[in-house]
């Protein structure tokens, strides 16, 4: 078997990602006394083609705040290739050391042999949804047989199986078509598919680029879950390695704390990092998004042992799910490729000073007039009814 095929996937093909086709890095901070560093450098890779929206609003608070002031080494994100599979490829071949993939594509990289460990849970609950345009929308996904479902990789095809699968769709049944990132969704406003693969945050976002659907949301409907943070497993046995990403993700879990507390200044810094998006969803959708994003990375947190923990459990049914689908031909033990030994320590740090720091924040006049109340009684209105 090609080492880049997915068992059992007949109806699509996963693009391929050579290891020369990294895209240009964003590169942040310089380089503070590398050679005694675990990394000479590292790098957080995301499955999305870019990185000018509000997802990553954590790292963009926690660096603006200095969370990520004392890590000892040139730290940087990367947009990666628009391939789904890309932000794990990357980290299996060393091109990178963090990634961002949904569960779906996580079991692709373990299924096609790359020693990779989820250590962070980024989401909670699923951040996925499906949209429709506006009269078309259903709650009941078995309708969606026999019809087309929109896509903007190949890959995602992995993340719209298991969500239709435990609904009971008979997923042979679902024709996927690969529609471009990021066009996918103006191909569903033009009457190309029946539904498009969608999440939290983009819905505010394609709000802003005059994309206005409605949705069958995961958030509310869906037992899944949303992406993961993952890296190489040997590095988690290495104890420098180890301890550099306590840190790293310590300095996440600060920016997540803080965007908690004072959503709009986790708005704000991602807006002064992209002036581009703050131009073109404005303050209330950028309110918005954010609200979407955080109902997805909290979940329940007091049934949670801080930011970025496993809940095993579901887990585990997540991968009998798509064995059961021959996503993966093994069964797979969550125990075995998640771990939770990095989250005690990962937000082992000053919550109150992290809340001061919170309240402290000054916000430009634009900002500090949303009524963040208000844009959150009307998280759910593009739902269907």
């Amino acid at each position: 078997m090609d080492r880049f095929s997915l068992h059992g996937l007949t109806r699509r093909t996963f693009l391929q990602v050579s290891a020369a086709g990294v895209v240009t890095a964003t590169v942040l901070g310089g380089v503070r006394d590398a050679a005694a560093a675990p990394y000479s450098k590292f790098t957080w890779i995301s499955p999305r083609g870019t990185l000018e929206v509000l997802d990553d609003y954590g790292y963009w608070i926690g660096k603006k705040m200095g969370y990520f002031d004392d890590l000892g080494v040139d730290e940087e994100l990367q947009p990666g290739p628009s391939d789904g599979t890309a932000t794990v490829k990357f980290v299996d071949v060393g091109q990178a050391d963090m990634g961002f993939p949904s569960p779906g594509i996580f079991a692709f990289a373990l299924e096609n042999g790359m020693k990779l460990k989820s250590a962070y849970h980024w989401g909670a609950l699923d951040t996925f949804s499906l949209a429709f345009r506006k009269g078309e929308g259903t709650n009941d996904l078995k309708t969606l047989e026999g019809k087309t479902i929109l896509l903007g990789s190949a890959a995602w095809q992995s993340i719209v199986d298991p969500m239709l699968a435990v609904h009971g769709v008979d997923i042979t049944k679902i024709k996927y078509v690969e529609a471009g990132w990021p066009t996918w969704g103006t191909a569903l406003a033009a009457g190309q598919g029946d539904a498009a693969l969608a999440w939290e945050g983009l819905r505010a976002e394609w709000i802003g680029s005059g994309l206005d659907f409605e949705y069958w949301l995961g958030v509310q409907r869906s037992p899944l879950f949303a992406n993961t943070y993952v890296v190489r497993a040997e590095d988690l046995e290495d104890p420098d390695k180890k301890a550099f990403l306590i840190k790293y993700l310590r300095a996440w879990s600060m920016g997540l704390e803080f965007a908690t507390h004072n959503p709009m200044a986790a708005v704000d810094a991602v807006f002064q990092q992209f002036p581009s998006l703050a131009s073109n969803i404005g303050p209330d959708l950028g309110a918005m998004s954010i609200l979407q994003q955080s109902n997805v990375v909290r979940g329940d947190m007091s049934k949670r042992k801080g930011w970025g923990d496993h809940d095993m459990a579901a887990w585990q049914i997540f991968f009998d799910e798509i064995y059961k689908l021959k996503q993966v031909s093994n069964p797979i033990k969550a125990e075995d490729v998640c771990t939770n030994e990095l989250i005690e320590a990962a937000n082992d740090f000053d919550h109150e000073k992290v809340k001061a720091d919170a309240a402290a924040y000054e916000l430009p006049a634009e900002l500090a007039a949303v009524d963040i109340d208000e844009v959150r009684s009307h998280l759910f209105d593009q739902a269907v009814s």
